[in-house]
């Protein structure tokens, strides 16, 4: 159930050259490849395996970028658990977290325009309307939000069920108050805890200091501005993904079937992770990101800025401002931002050179080790040939 495509410049051409006679006897499909190549023999392959084999995934799509441009898909398990449908090549899934560093390459190119301060209060732009125990608007930052340095609760949290609200659409400002509704978890500034909320109240900054929606912004000033045709924000009451794309599942209850979760409403995501988008465009998106062509370099210094996390250590990875720096196996580092959302979990990186790699699976992990095999993917297709 696994194959393996190549294209060469994935900006040059999209599709699938077939070696036919190999992919008889072996189920690979390739070109440009050594005729000694398999997916037995590819690393990024076999850890792909691995994820659908031993850690109980559905289905992965992968995207590889190569420091000279050429793009290799990769896909393993099924897209439908019933019918065991192909996973499509370059297919469709939420993206989740991953999303938040287009929020933040919004919020930043506003600061670098002097549309905010990322370190004036968010009360100057949002007025009286962060308010709880311990929570004052008038001591949090832009920075903050985008920093997971708040002490805002996490308002994904705070919500119970999300099978009973999976057709629910939800407006930002109801996300935010959820997480109001609690005692903040410390004073801004003095720690760090990873806060869906932050972003919710980022999206809304921007959308006061500009009148336009965030997903407007996000569209026109990252997706548009790059040509990602494969990227976009689904609208308001939007429970499913453009095709192709993979089912997505949710583990509801140990030892029981997963649960099919594709159709669901997103809003609860919103500015902290509604976008939907293939692996090989998250990619461009990474590659553009690290050369330049959406942030000036003060803002790019600005966000690649990191602070300690309470990620597992043995990840090795800091936070900036809406991305992730992380120390690979092979002493390199790289930035991203993965994303987990009922039905998708996302992985993905870029380093200096431009060699780029995300993983989609269909499904969160089960288990820990499950979770560290799915970055452990990531970076193997980074690390692998240095």
């Amino acid at each position: 159930m696994s194959k393996l495509v190549e294209v060469p410049a994935r900006t040059l051409r999209r599709g699938v050259l077939a070696a036919a006679a190999v992919a008889a006897m072996t189920g690979l499909v390739m070109a440009g490849l050594p005729a000694t190549a398999s997916a037995a023999t590819d690393p990024v392959q076999t850890s792909l395996d691995q994820l659908v084999g031993k850690h109980r995934f559905p289905g992965v799509m992968a995207s590889v970028r190569d420091a000279d441009g050429n793009v290799t898909d990769y896909v393993a398990g099924v897209a439908k658990l019933k019918t065991k449908k192909d996973v499509p090549v370059d297919g469709y899934g939420r993206i989740g977290s991953a999303g938040k560093m287009f929020t933040a390459v919004v919020l930043l190119q506003l600061a670098g325009e002097g549309k905010l301060k990322l370190d004036a209060p968010i009360e100057k732009y949002l007025p009286e309307l962060v308010r709880g125990k311990g929570i004052d608007g008038r001591e949090i930052t832009t920075r903050q939000l985008l920093q997971h340095t708040s002490g805002l609760p996490n308002y994904t949290d705070l919500i119970p069920d999300y099978v009973k609200i999976r057709h629910t659409t939800f407006e930002p400002r109801e996300l935010v108050d959820l997480a109001l509704a609690k005692k903040a978890s410390f004073a801004p500034g003095k720690k760090w805890a990873y806060s869906n909320t932050g972003y919710i109240l980022a999206g809304m900054v921007a959308e006061k200091v500009t009148g336009r929606s965030i997903s407007e912004l996000v569209e026109e000033r990252v997706i548009d501005k790059l040509g990602l045709k494969e990227t976009y924000w689904p609208g308001k009451g939007v429970e499913t993904l453009r095709d192709p794309h993979p089912r997505g599942y949710l583990a509801v209850a140990p030892k029981k079937p997963l649960l099919d979760y594709t159709k669901m409403d997103p809003s609860w995501g919103g500015a902290a992770g509604q976008l939907i988008a293939t692996p090989s465009d998250v990619n461009r998106f990474l590659v553009a990101l690290q050369d330049g062509r959406l942030l000036e370099p003060k803002q790019f210094k600005e966000m690649t800025t990191t602070v300690k996390t309470t990620f597992p250590p043995r990840w090795n990875w800091r936070y900036g401002l809406g991305v992730i720096k992380m120390k690979l196996s092979c002493g390199v580092t790289a930035i991203g931002h993965g994303g987990d959302i009922h039905g998708y979990e996302t992985r993905d990186a870029v380093t200096s050179d431009g060699r780029a790699a995300t993983v989609i699976v269909t499904s969160l992990p089960q288990s820990e080790a499950a979770g560290d095999a799915v970055i452990a993917a990531v970076d193997r297709a980074l690390c692998a040939g240095r």
